[in-house]
Order: structure tokens, then C-alpha cells, then sequence
């Protein structure tokens, strides 16, 4: 039984994340020469990806949320009030992690200069 097999599917998405991750630490390995320019361009890499997977997984998070508060509505019907609130705050949560995202992206896009 190989190596990947006995780890299962999550541990081997987790190993190819690290993977993918961990490599580009190998750029800022090069000589101090272009290190300004370097950083400049991941940050705004990272302005891009922190917006883009913060809008993503907010999305998918408020989606669930709704998706699970409507079921449990539709069972219960009389207790709408009470699964109602309680959702409200999530969706308020959920969002303001989106937010946070955002105001990351918005200072990294400073550090980039553009």
C-alpha cells in the first residue's frame, strides 16, 4: 500500500496546500538584490488572494448558514423566531470576516505601492 493511500485524500490535500504554499519561500531565498520589488509584487499577490478567498469563503459560509436556518424553519415553523435571531448574528459574523479580508487587502495594497 503506497504512502498517499495509507494518509487518506485529506491528509494528502493538506501535504499538496503545504506544498504549493511553502514554495514560493524559495523566491525570497535569492540574493537582497530585488528584495523591494520581490516583496512589492507578493503583496500584491497576497491583497488579491486575501479579498478573493475572504469573499469565497464568506460566501459559502453565509450560504450554508441560510441553507440550514431555511430547513430548520420549514420543520419547525414555530420556532422561525428562534432560529431566526441566531442566524442574523451569524450572517453579521460571517460578514465581517469579509470585511476584515478587505482591509487586509486594502494595507497590503499599500505596502505595494499601487
Amino acid at each position: 500500500m503506497s504512502t498517499l493511500k495509507k494518509l487518506g485524500p485529506a491528509m494528502t490535500a493538506v501535504l499538496a496546500a503545504a506544498i504549493v504554499l511553502l514554495t514560493p519561500v524559495l523566491a525570497f531565498a535569492a540574493d537582497g538584490t530585488s528584495a523591494p520589488a520581490d516583496v512589492k509584487a507578493w503583496a500584491a499577490m497576497g491583497a488579491g488572494l486575501a479579498i478573493g478567498v475572504g469573499v469565497l469563503g464568506g460566501a459559502l459560509g453565509q450560504g450554508r448558514a441560510a441553507a440550514a436556518a431555511l430547513e430548520g424553519i420549514s420543520r419547525n415553523p414555530g420556532a422561525a423566531a428562534r432560529i431566526q435571531t441566531p442566524m442574523i448574528l451569524g450572517l453579521a459574523l460571517i460578514e465581517s470576516l469579509v470585511l476584515l479580508a478587505f482591509v487586509i487587502a486594502f494595507f497590503l495594497r499599500g505596502i505595494a505601492g499601487g
